[in-house]
């Protein structure tokens, strides 16, 4: 018996090993392939068979196989990608790229950086079509050196990673992929300026999870963990914010994009400091109010801080190892911008830094169900409550409040019917910061703390 037993080892051992072997060849050739033609995109179309994603209904074995009819849908967020290019072609499109004198807009690059999968004319394949808009490749990377073999057997994500593939359900990668364009990058065409949104584009905000949630095309189910990992909603909202403050103080170090003539460039800054009503009235109530978290002089436009707002608030319960020092360069980085361009970009690396450790700290753990509880109450805390005297610190804050209650539901801490109940109080939050020229902070953190208190009752 125990003879046999030790054959069977033996045997499973060395079944083993030629599988390994087979994977190990499999993936030298991927990797090969990779090395000599990854540049190419394949564009849409290659993916879009019926063995494939293109599928009507996403009954497929291992993935749905209708990616491609989420990704095109025509009424719905997830849509908003393939209709990224068309856009341009709208009233609206034309009319910015007439202001900016682009010529026309399906054709600017300073417009397809991020309204399409813009790469130079030798890397696209036969089947690439730029106004298929944001296409598959977009995020999940040039297409030619795994697009042929992703799919069979020995092949893993892992494999397909080596290849090329986007490692996107890791959360720093899944991150600065999104925030090429939802944030912007020094890259052609993936920076939105000052003079873009005063000839009408809208203006850039990000948040991971509930982005990604949006964008959903796949299904958390068993196969998807095995080959990916569980995710993490929390890790995910939480590192999508600090990669967020590691881009924007990035590129404001970058003296190309820095400065429009001889004015700082105003991307960077929050609009609606500037952007409120004049009026010569002496009796005027201001409509803005003193944020203890700038320490920078009066009357100055300041940083657009709404990622910054939020960390600081998290990370003492996410990373309380890293959280007295980002706060430190925060607040070095607010004072700093009140002395000059040298002294802030200076201390925009210092902040970079500390929102990098922060990020990696938060990378590499996962957090209890019971911890997005915490990170609800220390967003509406008395603590960081006075910091939402803005519009977009305080859009931030609801929609983290949003997706944590989500994700709180998922994990089965808070049931659907008293998630809805709840809801209520979040779309009167929503409400509050429906409009930056009706915004109103005390408005909006009275109606945050009531949806906040209704969430922590159920802990």
């Amino acid at each position: 018996m125990k003879l046999a037993t030790r054959n069977e080892q033996v045997t499973g051992t060395l079944a083993k090993l030629v599988v390994l072997l087979a994977l190990l060849l499999f993936s030298s050739k991927m990797v090969s392939a990779a090395t000599e033609t990854s540049t190419r995109f394949e564009g849409v179309a290659s993916c879009a068979g019926s063995t494939c994603h293109g599928r009507n209904e996403g009954d497929g074995k291992v993935v749905r196989q209708d990616e491609l009819r989420i990704w095109q849908e025509p009424s719905s967020k997830a849509g908003a990608h393939s209709r990224a290019f068309s856009v341009l072609a709208s009233q609206r499109g034309q009319r910015i790229a007439s202001a900016l004198d682009l010529g026309k807009a399906t054709s600017a690059t300073e417009c397809l950086g991020c309204h399409s999968t813009f790469v130079p004319t030798e890397r696209r394949g036969e089947r690439f079509l730029l106004s298929d808009g944001v296409g598959c490749e977009s995020c999940h990377g040039a297409g030619s050196g795994w697009l042929s073999g992703h799919y069979a057997v020995p092949a893993t994500h892992t494999s397909n990673v080596a290849a090329g593939l986007q490692e996107l359900n890791h959360p720093q990668v899944r991150a600065s992929v999104c925030l090429d364009c939802h944030f912007g990058s020094d890259r052609q065409g993936q920076f939105v300026t000052h003079a873009m949104m005063a000839a009408g584009h809208p203006r850039i905000s990000f948040e991971l999870d509930l982005f990604s949630a949006m964008q959903q095309h796949y299904n958390f189910d068993t196969d998807y963990k095995r080959r990916k990992s569980t995710p993490d909603a929390l890790q995910l909202w939480a590192v999508g914010q600090a990669e967020a403050v590691k881009r924007s103080t990035r590129l404001f170090g970058n003296a190309k994009l820095a400065t429009e003539g001889i004015f700082p460039q105003y991307y960077f800054f929050d609009c609606h400091s500037c952007h409120r009503q004049i009026t010569d009235n002496p009796t005027a109530n201001r409509r803005f109010e003193t944020n203890p978290g700038r320490p920078m002089p009066f009357g100055l436009a300041p940083y657009n801080d709404e990622n910054i707002i939020i960390l600081s608030a998290v990370s003492k319960v996410l990373a309380p190892g890293q959280a007295s020092r980002f706060d430190a360069a925060s607040r070095k980085f607010h004072s700093a911008i009140g002395q000059g361009r040298s002294q802030a970009v200076a201390a925009a690396r210092q902040l970079n830094a500390a929102a990098d450790a922060l990020s990696d700290a938060l990378a590499v753990r996962g957090f209890a169900g019971g911890t997005a509880f915490s990170v609800i109450e220390a967003i509406s805390s008395k603590a960081i409550s006075p910091r939402f005297t803005d519009y977009a610190g305080s859009v931030q804050a609801v929609m983290a409040i949003d997706t944590l209650l989500n994700s709180l539901v998922k994990d089965g801490r808070v049931t659907i019917g008293a998630a809805a109940g709840i809801r209520a109080d979040i779309n009167r939050a929503y409400a509050a910061v429906g409009s930056p020229e009706r915004y109103s902070p005390s408005q909006f953190r009275a109606a945050l703390g009531r949806a906040s208190r209704s969430i922590g009752a159920l802990n």
